[in-house]
């Protein structure tokens, strides 16, 4: 399967996305080699803040480094038996499969232009599947959320938010499906030129939460219903993560500067979001680090990105602990066949540790 370089119109192509699992692997990244993809395992170091952590983190439990030699990587989302994850500097999805290593999936996977970008994160960002399997993807410096019909990176991408109310978003960053078929999103600048709220191709004044209603049932290759586009979070600074709690009750959405907290927000039926409350605030905590990328459990916890490596909470928001990572967190997705594999992206490393409790599966249709 050959890279890339730019991408191909949107035309409707009714493949059947049981072909997912069955396209060749591309061909292996420049920055992988034989002794780079060798696991690199040690002791997982540990700050337990709560006896209650003994039940998710195993006293043995190992780090393993599966994947090196990046520059910031995002994103992951656990498909068909592998991994697939952002480099965001070097514009590219890339793909992790046990055995085989690291192979590019798309490169460019967010900026488009023939220029050379002029800043940090020309790539694509957070990635998340919706029920029928399809991924779907923060576009980053693309500005948009696209999906892919099928696992082809030369089949169908279907756009399905690039404006709100006529403006352009700032970077779609990180998003989560609800088993309505609805898509939320969280968009911060971080994926523009300057990565700031001066920079003078933003163009909306808020750094928002978004939902579109009904992102599952748009066809393929279909222009977005942008009228129907909902801001529903428009007063945190730089919304970043975001997830459900098991059985969508509420939705967690964290702030990475210039404080760093996770926001609880109960779900309404409508899909819209209300009582706001501050679950955990970690800015006095000096450690290399801020809120970005989350999971849950099935039991609750919340597994984020965080000041030290992956800050664990209870449902509650109490830290329990936080797995001490030799590398700046971005993002973290559950994988495994029983789920209970937790992969993290940090900096130049994508690494694994295999805890106690399953992650929280797919979300199911209604």
């Amino acid at each position: 399967m050959k890279t890339l370089s730019t991408r191909l119109p949107r035309l409707v192509a009714p493949a059947a996305f049981a072909l997912f699992a069955f396209f060749p692997a591309a061909r292996p990244a420049c920055t992988q080699s034989a002794a780079a993809d060798a696991p690199a395992i040690t002791a997982l170091n540990v700050d337990r803040a709560d006896p209650a952590s003994s039940r998710i983190i195993p006293a043995a439990a190992k780090l393993e480094r599966i994947a090196t030699g990046f520059t910031w990587v995002e994103g992951p989302v656990w498909v068909n038996g592998g991994l697939f994850f952002a480099d965001i500097p070097s514009n590219s999805i890339r793909r992790w499969t046990p055995g085989k290593g690291v192979s590019i999936f798309l490169q460019p996977s967010g900026y488009q232009g023939s220029a050379p970008y002029g800043g940090r994160e020309p790539g694509s960002n957070g990635m998340t599947l919706d029920t029928l399997g399809r991924l779907t993807v923060a576009g980053h410096a693309q500005r948009d959320v696209f999906r892919f019909e099928s696992l082809n990176p030369e089949s169908v991408q279907t756009v399905l938010a690039d404006r709100y109310q006529g403006h352009r978003l700032n970077s779609p960053n990180d998003l989560v499906y609800r088993s309505d078929g609805s898509l939320y999103f969280t968009d911060p600048p971080y994926g523009l030129r300057k990565q700031n709220d001066s920079d003078p191709e933003k163009e909306l004044q808020v750094n928002g939460v978004y939902r579109i209603p009904r992102a599952l049932q748009q066809k393929p290759g279909a222009p977005p219903s942008r009228g129907d586009l909902q801001l529903l979070v428009s007063d945190l600074s730089r919304p970043n993560g975001i997830a459900f709690s098991p059985g969508e009750k509420f939705l967690y959405v964290d702030s990475t500067e210039p404080q760093k907290i996770w926001m609880r927000y109960r779900v309404l039926p409508d899909g819209t979001l209300a009582d706001a409350k501050l679950l955990y605030d970690g800015t006095s905590d000096p450690r290399p680090g801020g809120p970005d990328g989350m999971k849950v459990d099935v039991e609750g916890n919340i597994y984020s990105a965080g000041p030290g490596g992956v800050v664990i909470l209870s449902p509650e928001g109490k830290r329990l602990a936080t797995l001490l990572i030799p590398e700046r967190v971005a993002n973290v997705a559950w994988g495994g066949s029983d789920r209970k594999t937790l992969y993290i992206c940090a900096s130049s490393s994508v690494y694994r540790v295999r805890l106690s409790i399953p992650g929280e599966p797919i979300v199911q249709p209604k």
